[in-house]
């Protein structure tokens, strides 16, 4: 006999109470497997897919895209067949969901059988099983055409499996008219809900500003021997197909300086009253996304190469870009570069990572007159910026830091000797 089971919105980790949904990939209807991804939602960390608990048919779902739901609310109702009715709603408890991204509990014969399938389907570019009504489209692209107010019904796809690509949401973008803005003197202005990612930075960057005493301090230096030396390292067979940016080599610098400023990668355990000191080095790299700022770090990057490091700095930018960072990218970081430089800013005051000592800002290189051996020549320059917690960090602590990574950039062969 049939009997209806229904899922409630799990917690998505770190004690987050809620999370909008930004896509269903279901209707009411459809036959979903067990695993099947049911709905991407957006947490105040990250985009994440859910997997469905039960296999079976959609009977229900008890809420609208764009809507905020609590957890532990009905989320969706799934007919099962061939089960007792269960007078609880809930899920039973050997059949508990768990936390997103691992499906429920399966014993290791079940995961065997399902490992080849699994391995299958990750080859299709995550894109979801349509049903009749909705056009095919992974969740990125989904998410990239809400935010655009787009219809993908309207755009064309050209996607080796039907799908609506990127490229496609952006060639539509182009061929779309722009509208002539009739807005009524009293509707002449844009007001944009605060969820997700943004409502989670906002509420962080207030927290840190008002509870870590930031100081903030500058230091121009001559890059141009590290500008010469990526233009060496980029012909180089050791980084073919690899990203090579002056980002890579800013970091590598401030791994190199944490070794003798240790106090820089520490945070402040409040109930205990003890600074605490990291020995491992989880460096966040702030990323501007369409879903707003988010810092992704490297776990262990003290333990990288040069060559590692330039991958992994390229792969977590450009994971972020695509809204497909989760959470645990972005959970325990120790310290983070932000690189306004790429906007064509000088330099900045970042504010601090909640929980974390320390900020290092990287700002635009820029070729102007220098002094150069006893002359004026025309050099590639940079500023860089700290902001430390003043109760972790000392001015003499946060000094000998920021002048460690200026002396690195300027002189890099040091940084090859020390890596």
């Amino acid at each position: 006999m049939p009997t209806v089971k229904t899922f409630l919105l799990p917690d998505l980790g770190e004690g987050l109470t809620d999370a909008e949904l930004l896509t269903w990939l279901v209707a009411v209807g459809d036959t979903v497997t067990l695993n099947q991804n049911i709905a991407e939602v957006e947490t105040a960390k990250a985009s994440v897919e859910l997997p469905s608990p039960y296999a079976g048919t959609v009977v229900a779902l008890h809420a609208e895209e764009g809507t905020t739901v609590d957890v532990g609310s009905p989320f969706i109702d799934v007919e099962i067949a061939g089960e007792e009715p269960n007078a609880d709603p809930a899920p039973p408890a050997e059949r508990t969901p768990v936390l997103v991204g691992y499906g429920v509990a399966e014993d290791s014969s079940s995961r065997r059988r399902r490992r080849h399938a699994t391995t299958t389907a990750a080859r299709v570019d995550d894109v979801p099983a349509p049903h009749p009504t909705r056009p095919l489209a992974s969740p990125p692209v989904r998410f990239a055409a809400k935010q655009r107010g787009v219809d993908l019904t309207e755009v064309d796809a050209t996607g080796v499996h039907g799908e609506v690509t990127r490229n496609d949401l952006e060639r539509h973008r182009d061929a779309t008219p722009v509208p002539t803005p009739t807005a009524a003197p009293d509707t002449d202005e844009e007001r944009i809900p605060i969820r997700g990612v943004r409502k989670h930075t906002a509420a962080a960057m207030v927290r840190s500003a008002f509870t870590a005493p930031h100081v903030t301090e500058f230091v121009t230096v001559d890059v141009t021997p590290t500008i010469e030396l990526l233009a060496q390292l980029r012909k180089t067979k050791h980084f073919t197909d690899v990203r090579l940016t002056p980002l890579t080599l800013v970091a590598k610098a401030l791994l190199v300086a944490l070794r003798t400023n240790p106090t820089l990668n520490s945070f402040w355990d409040e109930d205990a009253q003890e600074i605490v000191v990291k020995r491992s080095v989880n460096l966040g790299i702030a990323a501007a996304t369409p879903r707003g700022l988010m810092v992704p770090n490297i776990k262990n990057a003290h333990t990288l190469g040069l060559r590692d490091l330039a991958i992994a700095v390229s792969d977590l930018t450009t994971t972020a870009k695509e809204g497909k960072t989760g959470p645990a990218d972005l959970a325990d970081g120790t310290i983070t570069i932000t690189n306004v430089g790429v906007f064509g800013v000088d330099a900045g005051t970042p504010i601090l990572n909640p929980g974390e000592a320390a900020i290092l800002c990287f700002g635009a290189i820029r070729r102007q007159p220098w002094e150069y051996r006893g002359e004026i020549a025309l050099r590639s320059v940079t500023t860089l910026s700290l902001s430390f917690d003043h109760r972790l960090v000392d001015g003499e602590q946060g000094s000998r830091f920021l002048a460690a990574v200026g002396q690195i950039l300027a002189d890099p062969m040091t940084l090859i000797a020390l890596s």
